[in-house]
């Protein structure tokens, strides 16, 4: 019994034993073929993935660059506002220099000594006064044109600079483009005034006078194309008369050959004809200004007397280069309007027949842009060229 239990368990350890044999024989000889479809399979989905995610990544990578430039940008445009934004809270930190068209001792050069005198004390820096007369005030502009941009070089320009654009060919700067308006600070209209000999004592009597004998009153001016030109060339054209143009080399010669009576008239700046008027020896006639000149209160406008409209004077303004950061103009601009209309600036002014102005950048353009459009057409039509 004992004998065929132990065989009956060693035939069953064999069969388990010949079994694990074949098992692993078998194991050995298969193809794993889902194996391999598997890591084929994979393979391909491996590949996919990687293009998606290589797609991906440069539109990813594209959208940070994007944002980063943008970034970039913002940062420098930021950088560039606040060292502007410094740099005119700390303006000016050196010397101011003031372009003058015209030799020392005009009104011009008046003007811009007084106001740099005092704005050089409010500015803690010196203002240099710097004539550069030549060419009808184009020497200054052209150099003013191209002065850096910076707010230290301005030019005070009377309003030839504007009419200048029309009268002169083949300027290298542009009137209105190449400057930045900063602030009118003094104006006067010019007075029309007489020789004693002259029987004519009112507006009506010299058009009346004009008209009976055309082309025989004389007027005097500073020169072709000086506001005292174009005053009486306005005037012939509103009051359709017909007058003879006797152009000098300045006001000065002007007045001279006014008061020896060799011209009978002369649309002439306060300075020169006021102290002539009060002593008699010139005729006040009418003033050019669309409001009664406060120097002149008795005498009454061109306009009131019959021409609406008619206004001719001369102004003075500072200008800069072109391109001057908005806030450096803003605070020049500021300051200087101040100055001008300062109480003894203001008082200094009128006793030379001058008014203190304060405009706005703004403001001074637009009156530029409206003198250019009318006295570029008076000078077109009229053929009127530089002396």
């Amino acid at each position: 019994m004992d004998d065929r239990c132990h065989q009956a368990a060693r035939h069953d350890a064999q069969r388990t034993s010949t079994l694990r044999q074949s098992n692993a024989a078998q194991l050995r000889h298969r193809k794993p073929q889902g194996f391999s479809a598997l890591r084929i399979d994979t393979a391909e989905h491996v590949g996919r993935n990687s293009e998606a995610h290589s797609a991906g990544s440069t539109i990813s990578e594209g959208d940070s660059m994007m944002r980063i430039g943008k970034l970039v940008l913002a940062i420098a445009t930021m950088a560039i506002a606040s060292a502007v934004q410094a740099q005119a809270g700390d303006y000016p930190n050196k010397a101011v220099r003031f372009v003058i068209p015209f030799p020392p001792g005009g009104p011009a050069d008046v003007i811009g000594r007084m106001i740099g005198e005092k704005l050089s004390r409010a500015w803690r820096q010196p203002v240099l006064v710097e004539n550069r007369p030549g060419a009808g005030g184009n020497v200054a502009s052209e150099f003013t044109a191209r002065a850096a941009p910076d707010g230290y070089t301005l030019a005070l320009v009377a309003n030839s600079h504007v009419t200048n654009g029309a009268l002169y060919s083949g300027l290298k700067y542009d009137v209105i483009k190449d400057f930045t308006p900063i602030s009118q600070v003094a104006y006067y209209s010019l007075v029309l005034v007489a020789h004693p000999s002259v029987a004519a004592r009112t507006l009506k009597d010299v058009v009346a006078f004009a008209k009976q004998n055309p082309g025989k009153l004389t007027f005097s001016s500073a020169g072709s194309g000086t506001p005292t030109h174009l005053a009486s060339e306005l005037f012939r054209r509103a009051a359709g008369i017909d007058i003879i143009h006797v152009p000098y080399k300045g006001a000065a010669p002007a007045t001279t050959d006014l008061l020896g009576g060799q011209v009978q008239f002369m649309f002439n700046n306060p300075l020169s004809a006021l102290p002539h008027v009060k002593t008699g020896k010139l005729h006040a006639i009418a003033t050019t200004g669309l409001d009664r000149s406060p120097t002149t209160p008795d005498v009454p406008t061109v306009a009131e007397l019959g021409f609406p409209q008619f206004e001719v004077g001369t102004w003075f303004a500072f200008l800069g280069p072109g391109g001057i950061p908005k806030e450096i103009v803003a605070k020049v601009a500021a300051d200087i309007a101040a100055t001008a209309t300062a109480p003894d600036i203001r008082e200094r002014l009128l006793g030379q027949g001058i008014e203190a102005r304060g405009t706005t950048p703004d403001q001074l353009s637009a009156i530029m842009q409206s003198d250019y459009a009318k006295w570029s057409k008076v000078i077109r039509e009229a053929n009127i060229k530089p002396d």
